[in-house]
C-alpha cells in the first residue's frame, strides 16, 4: 500500500475545519497532519513538515488565502486545493487563485445536509488525490494514486444511449468537444487564447464546482479573440464562440437540422462527474461524428475516456493532452491507452491541431 496522502488542512472555521478533517479520513490513503485557523500558524506548521496537499480557505484574518499562496509557490509549491463557500464574488476572486497557482477548487461542506455531505465529500477526496499527483510551478510530484473506496461509477449510458454506430456525412458545420479536470483551468486559458477569431465552435466541460464556472468563462472571455460563455440550454454553436458546461450540470451536444445547439441537463453523476466530459464526448459522437473534434487535457480518473473512443469510432478526429505538458496525465493517459487519440499532442500544440483538424475538412 502507498503512504497516505498527507493534508494540512487551513481554513478560519473550527466547524469547517472539523468537517474536512472527517470528510477525508473517511479515505484510509488520506492522512489529514495538521489543521491551521490562519496562515501564520500554517507556516510554522509547514516549517515542521511539508505536506502532499494543502486546503486553503481564502478568507481569513491577519492574512488571506490569495496572498498566502503566492507567498508558498514562492518557497514551498506545494499542490494547493482553495476551499470556498458557493458565491459569486468569492467566485472571482478563486479564479485569481486558480491563475495563482492553486490545482483545483473545492465548496466549503454544508455541515446540516447530511445527503450533501456524501455527494460533495466523494468529491473533495477525488479532488485531493489528483492534487497529490499534480505538478504545479516548479514542482514534480511523483506520489501514486492512493487507495480509496469510491462510490459506484456510472458510464454515460445514464444520460443518452451509445452511438448508433454510423458516422454522420461530414458537412461544413464543424464543433469542437474539449474535456478538462486538474489543471485545467490554465491549460484551457493557454489554448484558447490562442485561437482565431473565427475558430469553429467549441464545447468545453472543466470539472469545476456550482458558480465558479461562470467566473471562469468571464475571465476568459476577457483574455480570448473568441467569445467564451457559461452554456445555457439551447445556446447555438457558432464559429468563434465557446461555451462552457455550467458547474452541476452535464452538456451535450444537439442537432437540429443543419445547426448544432447544446442541452444543459440535470442527472446523475458520470464518470463521478457532473458536468462529464464522456457525456459531452457520446453526445458530439451521436449528433456529429465525423463533423467533430474530441480532445482530452490534463485531469485525474478517466473521465473522458470510453466517450473519446466513441468519438473516433464515429469519425471524429480526436487528440489527447501528453504527459510533460499535463499537470496529471490520468485521463488523457487512460484515453490514449484505449486507443482512442489519434495524436498525442503538447499543450502548445492544441490550438494549431483545433484549427487544421477543422480546414482539414
Amino acid at each position: 500500500m502507498p503512504d497516505p496522502i498527507r493534508v494540512l488542512v487551513i481554513d478560519d472555521s473550527a466547524s469547517v475545519r472539523q468537517v474536512l478533517v472527517a470528510v477525508l479520513e473517511a479515505d484510509p490513503g488520506i492522512r489529514v497532519i495538521g489543521v491551521a485557523a490562519d496562515p501564520f500558524v500554517a507556516a510554522r506548521r509547514i516549517q515542521d513538515e511539508v505536506p502532499d496537499v494543502i486546503t486553503l480557505d481564502v478568507e481569513m484574518p491577519r492574512m488571506d488565502g490569495i496572498t498566502f499562496l503566492r507567498k508558498l509557490m514562492a518557497q514551498h509549491p506545494v499542490p494547493v486545493v482553495m476551499c470556498s463557500s458557493l458565491t459569486e464574488q468569492g467566485s472571482e476572486t478563486l479564479i485569481q487563485a486558480l491563475e495563482a497557482g492553486a490545482v483545483d477548487v473545492i465548496t466549503k461542506p454544508r455541515i446540516s445536509a447530511a445527503d450533501h455531505l456524501d455527494e460533495i465529500g466523494d468529491r473533495i477526496r477525488a479532488v485531493i488525490r489528483a492534487a497529490a499527483q499534480a505538478r504545479p510551478a516548479r514542482l514534480r510530484h511523483s506520489r501514486g494514486a492512493a487507495a480509496g473506496g469510491p462510490a459506484a461509477k456510472l458510464t454515460a449510458d445514464a444520460m443518452l444511449p451509445p452511438p448508433s454506430g454510423k458516422a454522420m456525412v461530414e458537412t461544413t458545420d464543424k464543433v469542437v468537444c474539449i474535456g478538462a479536470s486538474t489543471g485545467g483551468t490554465e491549460s484551457l486559458r493557454e489554448v484558447l487564447m490562442a485561437l482565431p477569431a473565427n475558430a469553429p465552435g467549441i464545447l468545453i466541460v472543466q470539472h469545476m464546482p456550482e458558480k465558479f464556472t461562470a467566473a471562469f468563462a468571464r475571465r476568459l472571455d476577457g483574455l480570448c479573440q473568441i467569445e467564451v460563455r457559461e452554456a445555457t440550454h439551447g445556446d447555438a454553436v457558432l464559429r468563434g464562440r465557446a461555451l462552457i458546461a455550467p458547474g452541476d450540470r452535464h452538456l451535450l451536444l444537439e442537432r437540429r437540422g443543419a445547426r448544432y445547439h447544446v442541452a444543459v441537463r440535470e442527472g446523475p453523476l458520470v464518470s463521478r462527474h457532473r458536468p462529464s466530459v464522456d457525456v459531452l464526448f457520446r453526445s458530439a459522437a451521436r449528433a456529429a461524428g465525423a463533423n467533430a473534434v474530441g480532445i482530452i487535457m490534463t485531469g485525474m480518473g478517466d473521465d473522458g475516456a470510453r466517450g473519446l473512443l466513441e468519438m473516433k469510432e464515429a469519425g471524429a478526429h480526436t487528440a489527447a493532452q501528453d504527459e510533460a505538458s499535463s499537470v496529471v496525465f490520468g485521463m488523457p493517459k487512460e484515453a490514449i491507452t484505449r486507443g482512442a487519440a489519434r495524436r498525442v499532442l503538447a499543450l502548445d500544440r492544441i490550438a494549431a491541431e483545433i484549427m487544421q483538424a477543422t480546414r482539414a475538412w
